[in-house]
């Protein structure tokens, strides 16, 4: 299978970024690929580094304006297209919501992010419920998407359920980037842990790993800090954890890759962790700790 990753920058203007994800899906599409995954809530900035009722205005329903919009843009070019989205399901009630289109344009399922962060330019709280699908693979003519979003990409007990949900592939919308007043080497170790947490995921899965991340600056309207300095480094990882491909920390990049789905069966031939899990002893685990 031949995946697209597209990695932007994002400005203040929706109609922009939207048509330049058209291009560049116009862009991968003429190019082969079959499947294409953008990155985290891309219409818009990232506006959860202030808390602002007035962001609300920014949320639509699916279907809705953005749906119609992606779904014709999977239809014109046969893609399967992930997109993220900010999703008003009710007044007061709002979700962040990955949406998968088929070929034909039509969703073929969604995801609400599951897990929440609260964190210094990271108010997601503010906005968005947990999601409440749990971990199911969207079912696409290009395989079983175990499709999450951002602050899932941590927690590897997401991964392993869509694992044994039947996933052909993670993959992961997101939208992190460096705190201003961290150091440089503190900054580049907390972008090589993002990718290496996934990474695992790939590997105690034998699943391949797809990531979108955004790239550039974007101030903070509050003025409070400095924004936040996105780190792009979207990549593709095989079941192994291998990098197949891995775009620029600083620049918009296309990637198109070729994934054979095929190697996650003799990867967990030879490591068969799903086999020897102890399933009669990881009962603990729903605990919040072990006092």
């Amino acid at each position: 299978m031949k995946a697209a990753i597209i990695q932007q920058s994002c400005t203040p203007n929706p109609a922009d970024n939207r048509a330049r994800l058209a291009a560049s899906i116009a862009d991968v599409a003429s190019r082969g690929a079959e499947l294409v995954v953008l990155q985290e809530l891309h219409n818009t900035p990232y506006f959860c580094q202030v808390e602002s009722v007035d962001n609300f205005d920014l949320a639509e329903p699916i279907p809705g304006p953005s749906t119609e919009f992606f779904g014709a843009l999977a239809r014109e070019h046969g893609v399967v297209l992930v997109t993220s989205l900010f999703e008003r399901r009710a007044p007061g009630l709002y979700h962040n919501t990955a949406v998968v289109f088929e070929r034909d344009g039509s969703i073929a399922g969604i995801h609400r992010k599951m897990h929440i962060p609260d964190d210094p330019a990271y108010y997601e709280k503010f906005y968005f419920t947990p999601g409440d699908l749990g971990f199911q693979p969207i079912k696409t003519s290009v395989g079983n998407l175990g499709v999450q979003v951002c602050w899932d990409q941590w927690y590897p007990e997401g991964a392993r359920l869509m694992a044994l949900a039947g996933a052909d592939i993670l993959i992961y919308p997101t939208a992190i980037g460096y705190e201003s007043s961290d150091t440089p080497d503190e900054q580049q170790r907390q972008r090589q842990a993002w990718q290496l947490v996934q990474r695992g995921h790939a590997v105690a899965n034998g699943l391949p790993v797809v990531a979108v991340n955004r790239v550039g600056h974007e101030p903070d309207p509050s003025g409070q800090t400095n924004g936040i300095q996105f780190w792009g480094t979207s990549f593709v990882a095989g079941p192994q954890g291998e990098l197949l491909a891995e775009a620029s920390q600083t620049e918009p990049e296309n990637l198109v890759v070729d994934i054979d789905l095929h190697r996650s069966e003799q990867v967990r031939r030879w490591w068969p962790f799903l086999r020897d899990r102890r399933i009669d002893a990881y009962q603990d685990i729903l605990l919040r700790f072990r006092d």
